[in-house]
């Protein structure tokens, strides 16, 4: 008898597990973006005529969270998607970058990981090295106007 059966068996019951979690989380999500929308549709555009201008820009602020979190609450919805559509496609926990396997602790910890921590790390550092490079073009930009 094979051992092969029994290694996919055992990997596919934690996929499976996962898969469940994040549809779980998906939902989960879904609702309470739904929710929220719902809630700026009916007392978004609070009348501040009546406020001073301590209470109206408070209002703003909130406002501004609201919308924040309703984005990140849509970008995880995305990752989450995106992680689902990689275990059905059977690529979950391959890194999109060199290929190799994620770890399973890093999976864990960010179960829609994309990237393994090498190359994930490397990615960072690129991002952060063309952060001043922007930065730099945007002052140089705004001390030509």
């Amino acid at each position: 008898m094979s051992t092969r059966p029994v290694k996919a068996m055992a990997t596919v019951r934690p996929l499976d597990e996962l898969k469940a979690t994040l549809e779980s989380r998906r939902a989960e999500l879904t609702h309470d973006v739904h929710d929220r929308i719902r809630e700026v549709r009916l007392y978004g555009g609070i009348d501040r005529d009546g406020l001073d201008e301590a209470e109206s820009a408070e209002v703003g602020t909130q406002d501004d969270i609201g919308f924040a979190l309703i984005q990140l609450k849509a970008e995880t919805l995305d990752k989450i998607d995106n992680a689902l559509r990689r275990i059905t496609e059977g690529n979950y926990g391959d890194c999109v970058d060199c290929g190799s396997q994620i770890s399973e602790g890093r999976l864990g910890a960010l179960p829609f990981a994309l990237r393994c921590k090498d190359c994930e790390q490397t990615r960072e550092n690129a991002a952060l090295s063309e952060r001043p490079l922007a930065q730099n073009s945007a002052t140089l930009l705004s001390e030509r106007s």
